[in-house]
């Protein structure tokens, strides 16, 4: 009996732990941040792993897979050819889309593109056309008749938090490793021809990584939040750093402030130092 007894005072005090964190989630944190470290066993300013694989999808002209923790986003480019709009004859043209379906996540529905799904797209497409990773007029089959139009399409497979930094990082992958077949627009017939024997990849001029951050209370500056956490912040920052360590966007969401200036510089310098540590992982694809 002594034994039985011991043995469930151990499942006792987790399912007491698992209780307080669903009834009272922000005391639940205050108190892990009060000893200095966060629930999953990190401290504030840590990281969770990231991996990156490229070209599993056959199919697609270009694709990647990103685990960043448990946060899981395939990526797949599609290029399909256009005509430019009229006032940029020589402009293509780059439509990023994440999706969250309920696979990912109790927290989201099945049906129609969940808000922040579609938040995420438009802060992606800001991210890349800000961060000028291609130049549109590199997408340009031949003037005021046909360009190339790619759409990087994201589907979280797992959500874990922390979307927009994995997502980012996919879409990335995504085009370095997207090959176009060389196209030839013909006047007389007003087609264009591709070829099925000749590629070349994309003119990628910069690399941009988002490393986002959370503000807890005012004063606890949390690394790459997981979706625990997401809920309870103030507000969150994403600074969006290229492989010279160049800003290209800050972004934040959120109704609560960043606080002092301070917080936010000690942001961007935890950021660049970040996209350091994550160019190995990078330049590899």
């Amino acid at each position: 009996m002594a034994a039985v007894a011991s043995s469930s005072k151990p499942q006792d005090s987790s399912l007491q732990a698992e209780t307080f964190r669903r009834l009272h989630p922000r005391a639940y944190l205050e108190r892990f941040l009060s000893e200095g470290f966060r629930p999953d066993g990190r401290e504030k300013d840590d990281w969770r792993d990231v991996s990156v694989n490229v070209g599993s999808i056959s199919t697609a002209d270009g694709s990647a897979l990103v685990r960043l923790g448990d946060t899981t986003i395939v990526c797949g480019v599609k290029a399909e050819i256009a005509e430019p709009e009229l006032d940029s004859p020589a402009i293509g043209f780059i439509v990023p889309n994440l999706d969250l379906p309920a696979i990912c996540s109790p927290k989201f529905k099945p049906g129609p593109p969940v808000d922040e799904a579609q938040v995420l797209s438009e802060r992606l497409y800001d991210a890349l056309i800000s961060s000028e990773s291609i130049p549109l007029s590199s997408l340009c089959i031949n003037p005021g008749k046909a360009v190339w139009v790619l759409y990087v399409d994201a589907t979280c497979i797992n959500y874990d938090g922390n979307a927009f930094d994995a997502a980012l990082l996919a879409m990335t992958a995504a085009l370095k490793n997207t090959r176009l077949p060389k196209a030839t627009y013909n006047e007389e017939s007003g087609k264009t021809t591709c070829s099925r024997k000749e590629k070349h990849p994309l003119q990628i001029q910069r690399t941009p990584v988002a490393v986002s951050f959370g503000i807890f209370d005012s004063t606890h500056i949390l690394s790459d939040p997981t979706s625990f956490e997401e809920p309870l912040l103030d507000t969150s920052v994403s600074v969006v750093v290229d492989e010279s360590g160049a800003l290209t966007s800050v972004l934040q969401s959120g109704l609560g402030t960043t606080g002092a200036q301070d917080t936010l510089l000690h942001c961007i310098a935890l950021a660049k130092k970040r996209r350091k540590e994550l160019g190995k992982t990078i330049d590899a694809v």
